[in-house]
């Protein structure tokens, strides 16, 4: 069965870009509609945080034991990903991650629908640093945030990531370029094969 957390992400981050896709296009929805969202947000979050099943206690989710938010900084590439609702038609993905005043991180995720040609989606949002090293909070929508966890990182020249969330659904391989060695690509899916995630699920994602 589907985790609970699992659902809660996947309808969160899908509320998130209808919210904000209706907001940018200055859809005509009324107010009685956006509260009903918001308060549907609010509701479906704290009855599926309640839930203590999480099916994914084969993963092994420990993060990077050394790790500079300076040196993460900058443009990364979307390599590989598993499959969910707020990426599925994106190619040509990136995230930038920009150190602004008083230590806040400003997020860019921007992506092309369905083909490299294709129409340019940008999502922003901010991240924070925890107390925890090598995991970080990120959020598209308001002051909901999900985790984003570094679970393997070059820790020489800051090259390539590969980071997961804090449930199993959730796996991304990144590169500060565009393309990947297929040698280096192979390693890192061994890396999360080992950790147990199904690395049958990843997708490769086209890049410019």
């Amino acid at each position: 069965m589907r985790n609970f957390r699992e659902v809660r992400l996947a309808f969160l981050f899908s509320l998130f870009y209808f919210t904000r896709r209706n907001l940018i296009n200055n859809h005509p929805m009324n107010k009685k509609i956006n509260i009903f969202y918001l308060l549907s947000f609010l509701l479906f979050s704290s009855f599926t945080g309640c839930s203590t099943q999480t099916g994914d206690e084969s993963l092994v989710k420990t993060t990077v034991q050394e790790f500079d938010i300076k040196r993460y900084l900058g443009v990364w590439y979307e390599i590989g990903r598993y499959q969910h609702s707020f990426e599925k038609d994106l190619v040509g993905v990136t995230a930038t991650y920009t150190l602004k005043e008083g230590g806040k991180i400003e997020v860019i995720n921007q992506g092309y629908f369905k083909t490299l040609e294709g129409e340019l989606k940008i999502a922003k949002g901010k991240a924070k640093i925890t107390e925890e090293v090598g995991k970080l909070k990120v959020s598209f929508f308001l002051f909901f945030y999900a985790e984003y966890n570094i679970l393997e990182l070059d820790g020489k020249d800051y090259q390539w990531a590969l980071v997961g969330s804090s449930t199993p659904g959730y796996l991304w391989i990144l590169s500060r370029t565009p393309k990947m060695p297929e040698e280096l690509y192979q390693m890192i899916l061994e890396r999360a094969r080992l950790r147990g995630y199904n690395i049958a699920k990843v997708y490769k994602v086209p890049q410019k």
